[in-house]
This record gives structure tokens, C-alpha cells and sequence, in this order.
């Protein structure tokens, strides 16, 4: 870090955590500006990052899942994505929980969760993949990643198999429709707005 960026870092003081289980770690920090005055309550939280796949079948339409996001109360068209594992489980109270630390996953971990969540969501595999981009999913207020990938000629070679809480409906969009559903429908979801635009960028396979 540069002297010039030194001028720009909150300094943590305090941490709190509010939740912490296997799912999040929900925290209430206080910070001291850069001009010295403090700051408090600034909520930051750690989830499992994950992976995001934009597939395309053998005749270039995509492959998509329809399910219901309660953070809008509505069914949304998505691409196919899911949590990855973290590594490193620590306890609190004698109970596996998300640390700040062990939600950060390796690309090769993120791989294998990407192939395994679109076997799984949707039932297709494919042997070309391609990695778009890894970002912070939500910078501003948390640390967990998004691990993007593309994978095409993508071929129908298993049954679904979701887990006991995954309710969801594959569907197949040409470029039309999904242009369609992101400027006025049902796609709503912005990381997986840019992962499109990330594979048309690239356009492999």
C-alpha cells in the first residue's frame, strides 16, 4: 500500500459478530477515518463464495434456470451458480461456521463446484470451459467472491439432482430472448447480467 493510499483506509477497531453459523458471518464494526473521527455501526458479512456458469448447448442456446429469490419475493430466470464448500471449518459453540478467512476459495475449487452445480441444476456437462473473471460479490459490504465461468457444446447427459431445499425449472433461451428477459423481463440478477456480457466479450466456443 502507497503512502497516498494510506490516506484512504478505514482502520478496524472493534468487530463484533452479530450471527456466525454455517451460513454467515454477520458482523458490526467500528472503523477510525482518515481523518481520525471513528465510525460505527458499518455492517460487513462473509458468505460462501461461489461459482456462475454461462452454458451453451450445442446449438448455442443458453441454459438457464428459472427459481424462486426471496430478497425480491419473485421468480427470476438465472443462469446455473451455487455456494462453494469452504475448505477450513472453525467452530463456534462446537459448530462448523463461515470465518471471514475460509470462504475464500481457490480456482480450483471454484471449478469443480462450477461443473458440479451445472450437472446438478441442470443435468448438462460440458468439456469446454473457459474462466471469465473472479470479483468480489459485493464489495461495499462483503468479502465473498464470484468465481465466473463459461462452458459450451454443453451435451444433456444426467437427470437433475438438486438438494432437499432446491426448487427449480431449466429452460433454454436463444441470444434473443436472453437480451429480451435482461432489458425488460425476468433476469434480474446483476452478476449474472455481467457474466453475460463477459462471455460475449470472449465469445469462446
Amino acid at each position: 500500500m502507497t503512502n497516498f493510499e494510506k490516506k484512504l483506509y478505514w482502520e478496524l477497531i472493534n468487530e463484533e459478530h452479530i450471527i456466525q453459523d454455517a451460513w454467515i458471518d454477520f458482523r458490526r464494526n467500528e472503523y477510525k477515518l482518515p481523518d481520525g473521527q471513528t465510525i460505527t455501526p458499518v455492517y460487513n458479512y462473509s458468505k460462501h463464495s461461489f461459482s456462475l456458469v454461462v452454458a451453451t448447448d450445442r446449438s448455442g442456446n443458453f441454459i438457464c434456470v428459472r427459481q424462486y429469490r426471496h430478497g425480491i419475493d419473485e421468480i427470476t430466470t438465472e443462469f446455473p451458480a451455487g455456494g462453494i464448500e469452504y475448505a477450513k471449518k472453525e467452530d463456534v459453540a462446537g459448530e462448523p461456521c463461515i470465518t471471514k478467512e475460509n470462504i475464500i476459495a481457490s480456482e480450483d475449487e471454484a471449478f469443480e463446484a462450477a461443473k458440479r452445480e451445472l450437472r446438478e441444476e441442470t443435468g448438462y456437462t460440458s468439456d469446454n470451459w473457459t474462466h471469465l473473471l473472479t470479483i468480489p460479490a459485493n464489495a461495499t459490504i462483503s468479502n465473498s467472491n464470484v468465481h465466473i465461468y463459461c462452458a459450451t457444446n454443453c451435451t444433456l447427459s444426467a437427470s437433475q439432482e438438486l438438494d432437499d431445499t432446491e426448487f427449480l425449472n431449466v429452460v433454454l433461451l436463444n441470444e434473443t430472448e436472453l437480451l429480451s428477459a435482461i432489458s425488460g423481463g425476468d433476469f434480474k440478477q446483476a452478476l449474472h447480467v455481467l457474466a453475460y456480457y463477459l462471455f460475449k466479450d470472449k465469445r469462446v466456443g
